[in-house]
């Protein structure tokens, strides 16, 4: 929150010019930055047409709270106004939403969720639905919400518009959470304010907002426990069983003793990780546990997001990053789920994290400090520079804060057809084990091919999917990666001789058919385009096409990195030699590991073929598989 105080008070700020500059040092002494020309547009003829309003309403008194972060997300309201309901006499509040605009329509095929402003090039959110769904946050998140859901309303007021200029906006559902005034409706405006806010003062129920504990309501954890437990009845089995009861007990424990444990579980490529972590949140939430699930992968997240919370809106902002819980309150929560945990970081700051906020805790530390942590993760799978999760780093910070500690490993193995002797290979054939490469032994569970050329590769997976399979191509990060523009083709940068195709999409909207980079793995549009390791690590499918770069090629007895073909943006000149190594080599473990029936291999490097070539001496090339799948199929139709 940048600004706190009566309504009086802050309509007397701008009358003496000082309310936006005020707002500026704010913005910048917070969030490290300053803020955006539209913004401070905003603040200097917005809100004084709120204020104009309230006192006309005869609510200077209440409380108005400016810019107001939403707990555990860098999301922030513009307006909360508090005060003291007419007639129940209990706190009372409004979110409230403005917008300059004079004209907004809804997105074509008159859909009323998105809506076109001339001043903007891509469509944006109904502000109804904007409003609509900060309310229905704090409902979840917030403590004095979370017991009494009705106090809390939403408007979304354009002050600039008629009635007539945003016409279709209002076909959205209209409740108490979202509803809409425009300028030539200032009258209703006026009187829905008197109607939820008395002519008194507003300090204490701004108190009780402010004060309030940041944690997952009961009502929100038991819609949770319908959509992530009931809904998708998980199997677990032997060690995956055994983690999955090993945090419900520490929970139990903590409880009871008021000391709490840290829980490790480690485990490869399709061990059931995150299985676990959607079993204990449901489980969790079922018993009235607050809980929540995070990681440091956006394209995890939001496929998260998606997955679980696909009818129920709400649920998906039980799914966090890492990053969001620098200023949690110790032991707000009772259990923190941190998924792919090998991502985790230094610290969660970044260079426009202002000195203020920069407690100089470890990342891993803030997370341990927030809940009963459970870490599920894979070493081999650290793919960036900082990244920094191990046990070894955990278990560290357990003991220094002197916190009990149990680790659980997960053996048996769900991806990869469950064949461990090819994760085993893999591991060998990487050289991220002692041992080195050994030839591939069929064995019954995963199919496992060699390709001559980039297009063998993809009519290969093609002819995978016309038997009903899922399947993605993907590749080291050894070529440039141009942006997307609007109305265009997808740039082609993924260049081999004559074979050209795009990566998958950077951003977080579809362009030409291609879905959103965070959808890359799940959505079936994402056949055609390249993924990298950022937007298929976390997911699996049926069949995967690893197409092997410059980057790691065999030369006489081992493998070498060259790190000048890598195009990864990460890999600064100050990162070392060995650690561009290591992760190049963890980079193709991730890729290599994502299908679920079959992998099939091509290197740009013609001694990397052949060195394949040896090791895959029992394994038809996918040509030979190609042909006795044809063969196969033409003698079923015979």
């Amino acid at each position: 929150m940048l600004f706190r105080d009566s309504a009086t008070a802050v309509a007397a700020r701008h009358l003496e010019g000082s309310l936006a500059l005020h707002l500026a040092e704010r913005f910048a002494h917070v969030h490290g930055y300053k803020p955006g020309p539209s913004e401070a547009l905003s603040w200097e003829r917005s809100i004084p047409q709120l204020t104009d309003v309230l006192l006309d309403a005869g609510l200077g008194e209440i409380e108005v709270l400016l810019e107001y972060g939403l707990p555990l997300t860098s999301k922030r309201a513009d307006v909360v106004l508090a005060g003291v309901h007419p007639r129940t006499q209990e706190p009372s509040y409004i979110v409230v939403e403005l917008k300059q605009w004079s004209e907004a329509h809804p997105e074509e095929g008159d859909d009323p969720m998105l809506c076109r402003v001339p001043a903007y090039s891509r469509p944006v959110l109904n502000p109804i639905e904007q409003v609509r769904g900060y309310c229905d946050y704090l409902v979840g998140f917030n403590g004095a919400l979370a017991r009494h859901p009705k106090r809390i309303s939403g408007v979304a007021y354009l002050h600039n518009a008629r009635e007539s200029d945003v016409a279709g906006l209002d076909e959205v559902e209209l409740n108490e959470h979202g509803r809409m005034f425009t300028a030539d409706r200032r009258g209703e405006f006026l009187t829905y304010l008197k109607s939820k806010l008395a002519p008194a003062s507003g300090a204490l129920a701004a108190d009780e907002l402010l004060l309030a504990t940041a944690r997952p309501s009961k009502q929100l954890m038991n819609v949770a426990a319908q959509e992530v437990r009931e809904r998708e009845q998980f199997v677990l089995l032997d060690e995956q069983r055994i983690a999955y009861e090993v945090v419900l007990t520490a929970v139990k424990r903590a409880h009871a003793s008021d000391h709490k444990e840290v829980v490790v579980v480690t485990g490869g490529p399709g061990t059931g990780k995150s299985v676990i972590a959607l079993s204990l949140l449901g489980e969790l939430y079922r018993r009235g546990i607050p809980a929540l699930h995070a990681t440091g992968s956006q394209s995890f997240t939001k496929t998260m997001r998606k997955v679980a919370g696909a009818r129920k809106r709400e649920v998906q902002h039980l799914f966090k990053y890492f990053n969001s819980f620098m200023a949690a309150k110790r032991n707000g929560l009772d259990v923190l789920v941190c998924d792919e945990a090998h991502r985790m970081r230094e610290t969660s700051a970044n260079r426009y994290t202002p000195a203020t906020q920069r407690t100089g805790k470890r990342q891993v530390e803030e997370l341990i400090d927030a809940a009963v942590p459970v870490f599920l993760l894979d070493q081999h799978q650290v793919v960036r520079p900082g990244e920094m999760g191990t046990v070894e780093e955990i278990r560290a910070v357990a003991e220094a804060k002197e916190l009990g500690y149990r680790h659980v490993r997960l053996d048996s193995q769900f991806r990869c057809g469950g064949s461990d002797a090819y994760l085993r290979w893999v591991v060998r054939l990487l050289a991220l084990e002692d041992g080195g490469p050994v030839e591939w032994a069929p064995d019954g569970r995963m199919q496992l091919t060699l390709a001559e050329t980039p297009s063998e590769l993809e009519d290969f997976l093609q002819g995978r999917r016309s038997q009903g399979y899922g399947a993605r191509m993907s590749a080291g990060y050894c070529w440039r990666w141009s942006d997307a523009k609007p109305g265009e083709p997808l740039p082609t940068d993924v260049r081999i001789g004559d074979w050209e195709r795009p990566w998958n999409l950077k951003g977080e909207r579809s362009v030409m058919g291609a879905p959103p980079s965070a959808l890359w793995a799940t959505d079936p549009a994402g056949f055609g385009q390249v993924g990298c390791v950022y937007t298929a690590q976390g997911f699996e499918y049926d069949w995967s096409g690893v197409i092997m770069g410059p980057d790691l090629v065999w030369r006489g007895d081992k493998w070498v990195t060259d790190r000048a073909a890598s195009k990864d943006p990460v890999f600064k000149s100050s990162t070392p030699d060995e650690v561009v190594d290591r992760l190049i080599r963890n980079t193709y473990k991730v890729l290599l590991t994502r299908g679920l029936v079959g992998t099939v291999i091509y290197s740009t490097d013609p001694e990397t073929r052949d060195k394949l070539r040896t090791l895959l001496r029992a394994a038809p090339s996918a040509a030979e598989a190609a042909l006795q799948q044809a063969l196969v199929q033409t003698s079923r139709a015979v």
